[in-house]
């Protein structure tokens, strides 16, 4: 378990982390959210004591990671994993690791074998593709069998089959009962693999809700419906939680609150004609893009190019 409170950095005059109260449980996958810059990095850096706090706690599993009498076996990270001794093997840097917690080296056999290391494991590290470096930092992430598993952007240069493989990992874990909090920006991977979310944008937390809620408050399933009659439908529909919205002489309308069924169904009660039932979910992507709309810190043009010098 990760339990955040009142988590605070300033770097100067920047916060860089603002106030976060958040709590990651054990035994399910916890996605961390959040645009550029808006402090997930430094958040994750601070669980495992590369930062200290300004102010406010973090601690895993109750205590502090520096706390931890062996802390690769409470918590493994992976935060940057190009950040080992290129002239070593992959093997022997996974050795160097276990010898700091007196892991043995069956246990560094078992983690070649489960990140599919075996035949570049004699290899020198700084010679691999993005996509063997994370695995090899995965590697060592779970070398001490960890209660917690903490990941950032794990699927980074892994190929279709390893973005499955990491996808079944986190599930794996997640239903051993350990606690597993992954930071992605592929929105499709966190709705797959996620069952709660941390959102957070300029540092402070944004939502602390599951994926399902999230969606639900962005407008959930929208049905778009094109009837003869829209004024009659509408009435048709109006209840406790139906919201219709569409444009005055149009067929079209669109419904939230209700399945394509239920409308449908009312419409025949109602005799009325419908000629398009379809119903459209709000996808995580799209419900993570409405809440930080606001909080996005770095803005891109969509072509880089000012309309005077497209002009010319």
């Amino acid at each position: 378990m990760i339990e955040a409170h009142r988590l605070t950095k300033r770097y100067g005059e920047k916060t860089a982390v603002d106030g976060l109260d958040f709590t990651v449980r054990p035994g399910t996958v916890t996605g961390f959210l959040g645009p550029n810059g808006a402090g997930k990095s430094t958040t994750m850096r601070m669980i495992i004591g590369l930062d200290a706090p300004t102010s406010g706690s973090v601690r895993v599993n109750g205590r502090r990671y520096a706390g931890h009498a062996a802390p690769l076996q409470e918590v493994g990270a992976l935060l940057e994993a190009r950040s080992i001794h290129p002239g070593r093997s992959a093997f022997n840097h996974l050795m160097a690791l276990a010898h700091t917690h007196g892991i043995p080296r069956r246990r560094v056999d078992e983690v070649v074998g489960l990140t599919g290391l075996q035949s570049v494991a004699g290899k020198r590290a700084g010679a691999f593709s993005l996509g063997m470096g994370q695995r090899l930092g995965i590697a060592a992430a779970l070398l001490g069998d960890p209660a917690t598993v903490m990941l950032d952007e794990p699927v980074n240069g892994l190929d279709p089959e390893g973005v499955l493989w990491i996808r079944n990992l986190l599930t794996g874990l997640a239903a051993e009962g350990r606690t597993v909090f992954v930071s992605s920006h592929l929105m499709s991977e966190v709705a797959l693999v996620a069952d709660h979310l941390i959102v957070v944008g300029r540092g402070r937390l944004l939502a602390d809700t599951t994926v399902r809620e999230l969606v639900r408050q962005a407008g959930g399933d929208v049905v778009k419906v094109a009837a003869a009659d829209p004024a009659l439908l509408r009435e048709a529909l109006a209840g406790p939680g139906v919201e219709v919205t569409g444009q005055a002489g149009s067929e079209e309308l669109l419904v939230t609150g209700l399945t394509a069924r239920a409308i449908g169904l009312k419409a025949a009660e109602h005799g009325i004609a419908l000629f398009e039932l379809a119903t459209r979910t709000v996808s995580l992507e799209e419900a993570f893009m409405d809440l930080t709309r606001d909080a996005v810190e770095y803005h891109g043009s969509t072509t880089g190019i000012e309309p005077q010098e497209r002009a010319a």
